[in-house]
């Protein structure tokens, strides 16, 4: 078996396709005519965190069978009580959008996320000032907190935001008491995460012993994913049947919009997809990053958090605003990409001194 070889701008770059997907994975939500919120939840989950988890696994790693035969028991207990964790943030994450749309809920579940799921890991190992010692530490450092500063100014963005659309009588469905602590709870949770893949390592240990290189980390999901949609889907279920709704499925009720059950369906796969990509270029990303391989989390946080605004400006979430909402938002992601940028040298630092 060959050994992985660290390249951390290569891994860079793979992160950012993974937080591409994850910002652009809710967007298709807003063709879903006539489905209740649980029934296109439901669906769409049971896609990127069952089938293909499952799917993504058995065409990456060799000798699957033989893997999930010798791997720890307990390893695969961890990954899945810690993913239903998860699935309880990702749950919470996906009604805050209904209230604070895409950017606010990015900044604030993502913000916490990205602090608490990158530094608590290796705090808890006990390798964190170990490794901060290392050449190029003072610019992860500074990733990190530029970062943190970025995000923060996302979400006062995002708080404008909400100010000058209730100024304007446009709200919609914005409510800040049910969005901020839906999405605080969303960050917490999502930071588990990180947990959850954590505790599978000595699973893609026994898939790389079988040759499962780069892909190594597929074979985690399948367990860490799989916990996220039995509590994602124990809350839909509760919620078809509090209000009838599980027939929606296969026929949609009757209403005044034009809907297409096909239309529904192609929706809430594409998310399911688009949501699965971000796992699959994660590992794909985090493999690769070398020394400082526990930074991996927050640039893809980071990411996440930019492509989000971009998104949200693409679909006209901030067209409305005034110019001052304007300008924060486009000074918070110029921080964002210094934030990366210094990720990145950090990373490129570390990875060089080895050699």
């Amino acid at each position: 078996m060959d050994p992985i070889t660290s390249n951390p701008l290569l891994g860079v770059a793979l992160h950012a396709v993974g937080a591409f997907f994850a910002a652009t994975c809710y967007t298709p939500q807003k063709q879903v005519k006539r489905w209740s919120w649980q029934t296109y939840w439901l669906t769409q989950a049971a896609f990127c965190w069952f089938l293909l988890p499952i799917v993504g696994a058995m065409a990456t790693i060799p000798d699957l069978a033989a893997v999930l035969r010798e791997a720890p028991r307990g390893a695969m207990l961890q990954s899945f009580l810690l993913g239903a964790a998860y699935g309880i943030g990702g749950t919470a994450f996906g009604v805050s959008i209904r209230y604070i749309g895409f950017s606010l809920t990015y900044a604030i579940a993502v913000g916490l996320s990205s602090v608490l799921g990158t530094l608590i890991p290796p705090i808890v190992k006990g390798t964190l000032g170990t490794t901060l010692d290392k050449t190029g530490a003072g610019w992860i450092v500074a990733g990190i907190v530029v970062g943190a500063i970025g995000i923060a100014g996302a979400g006062w963005a995002g708080r404008l935001k909400e100010n000058d659309l209730t100024a304007q009588d446009t709200k919609g469905e914005f409510s800040l008491a049910k969005g901020l602590a839906l999405s605080l709870l969303a960050g917490v949770l999502s930071a588990v995460y990180g947990f959850a893949l954590e505790a599978g390592e000595p699973i893609a240990d026994v898939a790389s012993a079988h040759g499962a290189g780069v892909w190594r980390g597929n074979v985690v999901y399948i367990f860490s994913n799989t916990g996220a949609f039995l509590t994602t889907a124990i809350y839909c279920l509760y919620l078809h049947r509090k209000h009838r709704t599980l027939g929606e499925i296969v026929e949609l009720p009757a209403g005044p919009e034009e809907a297409r059950l096909p239309v529904n369906w192609a929706m809430a796969i594409i998310t399911g997809l688009f949501w699965y990509g971000q796992f699959f270029f994660y590992n794909l990303g985090h493999v690769r990053m070398g020394t400082y391989k526990f930074t991996s989390w927050a640039i893809h946080m980071i990411m996440l958090v930019l492509f989000s605004n971009v998104v949200g400006i693409a679909l006209s979430e901030w067209r409305t605003c005034r110019r001052l909402t304007h300008t924060t938002i486009g000074a918070a992601l110029a921080v964002l990409v210094g934030a990366v940028l210094l990720l990145t040298y950090g990373n490129y630092l570390g990875d060089l001194a080895p050699k």
